[in-house]
């Protein structure tokens, strides 16, 4: 039987495999013929970027859901090799994957330096265990005799993660320390010399005026050069008293694309044909995070579920079209935008690389729930039909 091998189950990775299956019943490839296999660490998919909320509660699918229906394996292991030239996959387990053609859509992660303390004593919103540790932790701070600390938080990194963080957390602190006459404080700090440093100088007022509608404290311009359970101690001298942390700055891609014999960008990630086959790799495509992939002739992809989505179903779909010699998609993207959520703030979209804004506050807002609660959700019907209709490589329209 011919092997299909996805590494990764995020937006990439399962629309991959669902696109690489949809193209096998495009072609009336009979049933047997190309087995594909999911290898991920956990057995879900996980809607990352709603990581920042409160209530997790719908974040978290099982895979099963979405991939028995269609007749895909997974496998939950930790990859942790890949030999190109054999073309064998290994997992943390020893087992080993023999693949004919290979999808990498393993992702990224939150990049944590070596600041002293970080590591022991600082939480992210970077997976969804993650995020519920935070959760735990500041429910237990929350059950502990009230102190100024235990209410303040600091998010470290004023993109778009910190931000959105930051402004989801007054209001969750105000709830959990309502009992207290305490007032939650929240400090955004960041090492670039504004908020918000990629969302251009249209966005800026508007995210400036959010945070500060919010409450939030800002310190820019500086950096963290300590954290301990008691706070952070910043290279400017200061020190804030918080007994939460949040690191939310700098993303690098998955650690696997060192296994591929190519030059990585700044952030890790591998060159990608317009057709999303690894360069100098034969049989290996790529896509979301770890790759590098041109989404017109000056830009390219950046690591979000806006490019990851539409790079793995054109690349499920090549995947299987370059096993058959069947032509192959061209992946380019005309349009690019950004729903930054500012919490009771509402939300700022903007519309193309310069980041113009469009709309803010509640309207906004709702394009913003639009997305995260329905644009980005896989059908949950468990309907084959739906499943391989929905991993079409055809690109949505504008969230408007």
């Amino acid at each position: 039987m011919t092997a299909v091998v996805v590494v990764g189950a995020g937006f990439a990775g399962l629309w991959a495999a669902l696109g690489a299956a949809r193209r096998l019943d495009e072609l009336a490839v009979p049933v047997g013929t190309v087995d594909i296999t999911v290898l991920s660490a956990k057995p879900f998919h996980d809607i990352r970027v709603r990581n920042y909320e409160a209530d997790l509660s719908a974040c978290r699918i099982p895979l099963a859901e979405l991939l028995d229906p269609v007749g895909i394996a997974h496998v939950a292991t930790e990859v942790t090799a890949i030999d190109t030239g054999a073309r064998i996959v290994t997992t943390s387990g020893g087992a080993t994957h023999g693949y004919d053609r290979l999808v990498l859509a393993s992702g990224s992660h939150v990049l944590k330096p070596a600041i002293p303390g970080l590591r022991e004593f600082g939480f992210d919103v970077d997976t969804h265990d993650g995020a519920l540790a935070l959760q735990r932790h500041l429910r237990t701070l929350a059950d502990d005799p009230p102190t100024p600390a235990a209410a303040t938080v600091v998010v470290v990194g004023a993109g778009l993660t910190g931000i959105e963080t930051a402004c989801e957390l007054p209001k969750r602190l105000r709830a959990l320390f309502s009992r207290a006459t305490l007032t939650p404080r929240v400090i955004l700090i960041d090492r670039n010399p504004a908020v918000g440093s990629d969302m251009g100088d249209s966005a800026r007022p508007v995210i400036e005026r959010a945070l500060s509608d919010n409450g939030i404290e800002v310190r820019t311009a500086v950096s963290v050069a300590t954290v301990t359970e008691r706070g952070v101690s910043l290279f400017s001298g200061e020190q804030l008293e918080a007994a939460t942390v949040v690191w939310c700055a700098g993303m690098r891609a998955s650690a696997l694309t060192e296994q591929l014999p190519v030059a990585r960008d700044r952030l890790g990630r591998v060159p990608v044909d317009d057709y999303l086959r690894v360069v100098g790799v034969p049989s290996v495509f790529a896509a979301g995070d770890v790759a590098a992939a041109r989404m017109d002739d000056e830009h390219l992809s950046v690591m979000s579920c806006q490019h990851g989505r539409p790079m793995g179903r054109y690349a499920g779909y090549n995947v299987i079209g370059d096993l058959f010699d069947e032509p192959l998609l061209a992946l380019r993207i005309p349009w690019y935008v950004t729903v930054l959520d500012l919490g009771p703030a509402g939300a700022v979209y903007t519309e193309g690389w310069g980041r113009a804004v469009v709309s803010t506050g509640a309207r906004a807002k709702a394009t913003k729930r639009t997305i995260n609660t329905r644009r980005i959700y896989p059908p949950l019907t468990g309907d084959r039909a739906e499943l391989l209709a929905a991993a079409a490589p055809r690109l949505q329209a504008r969230p408007r």
